[in-house]
Parts: structure tokens; C-alpha cells; sequence
């Protein structure tokens, strides 16, 4: 697998228009106030691991089954995972068929995260969320985060199924992000449909300055069955992240057969009858799409014409959504669902991604 991506249908449709608009550019927004209603969660019980790996703990079955990993602190502020993670070791969940590995990403990020300036410990030195290609990790490059990465690759190469839980700076509900394959997409079809929430399931394939690590080959390859999707739980810092993170990592491993049912009233969750295996045929919900367009900030003046929420659906095409300098931004169909939009992106970074229901 290269380390470049194309991303799925790019530029197709009128998006940007070049025009004098005779809409004035609204003002930016005012930054959120950061309310930091989820304190910092206590992982130091769990930094040692249990399997010669900082941070990761490993648990196997007597009974052959698939190997479920579950990963949170991608970024140090989003400490939603943690608290998953948390319950699961507190609890002390072990699976009852195959292998369990809980991993603790950027540890040193997480560790830096102050909430009097709370966007600030996303990373130390880079996203280790870019990293995930075979070839950059094998090359010489080299900053806290690769090596990192290095660490845990191994149990990343062996994983069968694996949940990475994110959150996001701006409000919304949650979404479940997958990669292009029909794996991906079934996995995320299964979790979605079991979560209370059930969030949308967006198709997407990743960001052109590098994988992520549901991107990576094991994951992104058809000729693997290994399959990963991507939790956005919600709002930093915010109770209701935390009790859709717990959630999903607990209905994750439930409908992968790796706990009983009588194992999620310890997650918060009611009792269910049985499991859905992991192999079961695809359903794909109404609540699933398939992202078309990845808009970027091209001047430091991009702003929405209002402030738009994650899962806001626009049911016209034409709409105006936001003005780039000369540029106007505009729904390239009918019923176009908004993936993430950052009211305030910096020049060239990913202002709102547009996503194509069904």
C-alpha cells in the first residue's frame, strides 16, 4: 500500500464557485468556550501494560475466536477512549473466545494536556493519526509519535477487528467514520446499529497527508479479512462522549462474541439475548453515506454561513454553506450530509467534508 491517497471521487460536482457574491462574508464565529465538563481521567494504573508494551494490555481465551483491539488517546485531549478503556480494565473485562488487546496510544500527548489551554496536547511532535503506512514506518523518520506507532505495530498487524475512539472539538452527535471497503462498512452498519445513538455511517477515504489507522493495509486491503472503523463519540470533554465511548467498546466486543450478554449491565448497558457474529450479512441503514468532496480553507477568512452541526443534512443542492475568499461554497446535490465541519479551519486544512447519503 502506497502512502498516497486518492480520495474517493474527488472534485466531482460543483462545489466551489468563483463569483462576486453578493452574500457579505459573515463574521468567523468566536472560538468555543472550551467547557471541560470530563475531567482528565486517571490511566496511571494501566501505563505499565501487561505485555511488555507501554500502555497496552493483552488478554487471551482459552477458546479460539478473533483477535478485538480497541484504541483510544490517538490525539492526548481526546480522553473519551480512556474512559472506556478504563471501565473495561476496571471491570475487568476478559474475553471468553479469542484475544483482547486495550491500547493507550499517545500516552506522552495525553500526559501534556492542561485544561487551561486544552487544544493544545492533541500531539507532541506530529499526528499520529497520518502515520499509519507501511513504508513511513519502516523508513528513517523519526519524531515521538513514530516511534510510538513502531511500539505498537505488532499488535496492530495481527488484529482481526479493531474500534479507534475519537472525539471532536465542535459540538455534534456522534458519527462512525470507515474505510471504502464493504468490511468496513458492515462493521460499521453492525455497531451502529447497536448503539442507542445510532450515528450515521460515513464512508470515507481518509485524508490525502497520510492513513489513519483504520487506513492501514491490514484494514484497507481486500485481500484481508482484518476490518477497523472509527468511533467520533462526540464533543470533547463533554459526559455524553464519555457514555458513548463506553458503549461502543463494550457493544464492539459484545457483537464480535468476545463477552457475554450478561457482561453489559457492568457497562451501563441493558442485557441482550444473544450476539450478532461478526460475519453477518450487510444491512445497510438509511442513516450510511459515502463521502464525495473534502473542502479546504483556502484563505484564513473561510467562514459557514451559519454554524453548522456534524450530521446536518441540506436538503437542496446549491445551497450556500460558506465563503472562501472570492469562493462560494455550495451543496453539490440534493441532500448532502456535512461531516464534521470546523467553523474556524486554518488555511489548508479540512474545512467540512461532504458526504452522499445511501
Amino acid at each position: 500500500m502506497s502512502c498516497a491517497f486518492r480520495r474517493h471521487d474527488p472534485e466531482r460536482g460543483s462545489v466551489r464557485i468563483r463569483t462576486v457574491s453578493e452574500v457579505l462574508p459573515p463574521p468567523q464565529p468566536p472560538l468555543p468556550k472550551f467547557e471541560i465538563a470530563l475531567p482528565q481521567p486517571d490511566i496511571s494504573p494501566w501505563l505499565a501494560g501487561n505485555c511488555g508494551i507501554e500502555g497496552v494490555h493483552h488478554f487471551e481465551a482459552p477458546t479460539p475466536g478473533p483477535h478485538a483491539v480497541i484504541t483510544a488517546l490517538m490525539h492526548g485531549n481526546e480522553f473519551a477512549g480512556a474512559y472506556a478503556l478504563n471501565t473495561l480494565l476496571t471491570q475487568a473485562i476478559r474475553p471468553i473466545r479469542g484475544r483482547l488487546s486495550l491500547i493507550f496510544l499517545n500516552i506522552a500527548a495525553f500526559a501534556r494536556f492542561d485544561p487551561q489551554r486544552p487544544t493544545l496536547s492533541r500531539f507532541v511532535e506530529e499526528d499520529m493519526n497520518r502515520l499509519w503506512c507501511p513504508e513511513l514506518i519502516r523508513s528513517r523518520h523519526m519524531s515521538l509519535e513514530i516511534q510510538r506507532v513502531r511500539a505498537i505495530c505488532p499488535i496492530i498487524e495481527t488484529a482481526d477487528l479493531l474500534l479507534d475512539i475519537h472525539s471532536m472539538l465542535w459540538p455534534g452527535p456522534p458519527v462512525l467514520l470507515s474505510g471504502l471497503t464493504t468490511k468496513s462498512l458492515m462493521l460499521g452498519n453492525r455497531l451502529s446499529g447497536l448503539l442507542p445513538t445510532q450515528p450515521w455511517v460515513v464512508q470515507d477515504a481518509g485524508h490525502e497527508n497520510g492513513p489513519r489507522l483504520i487506513d492501514h493495509a491490514r484494514f484497507a486491503s481486500n485481500r484481508t479479512r482484518a476490518t477497523a472503523c472509527l468511533l467520533e463519540a462526540g464533543q470533547h470533554w463533554q459526559p455524553e462522549s464519555q457514555a458513548t465511548a463506553t458503549q461502543a467498546a463494550a457493544l464492539f466486543l459484545f457483537q464480535a462474541g468476545l463477552i457475554a450478554p450478561d457482561a453489559l449491565p457492568t457497562m451501563g448497558l441493558a442485557p441482550v439475548t444473544q450476539a450478532i457474529p461478526a460475519v453477518a450479512a450487510p444491512t445497510c441503514p438509511a442513516r450510511h453515506a459515502t463521502v464525495t468532496h473534502c473542502v479546504l480553507a483556502h484563505t484564513s477568512g473561510f467562514a459557514f454561513v451559519k454554524p453548522f452541526t456534524n450530521g446536518a443534512l441540506i436538503r437542496k443542492k446549491g445551497t450556500l454553506l460558506a465563503l472562501d475568499g472570492q469562493d462560494e461554497i455550495r451543496t453539490p446535490y440534493n441532500n448532502c450530509l456535512l461531516v464534521m465541519p470546523n467553523l474556524r479551519p486554518l488555511r489548508g486544512h479540512t474545512a467540512v467534508r461532504l458526504a452522499k447519503p445511501g
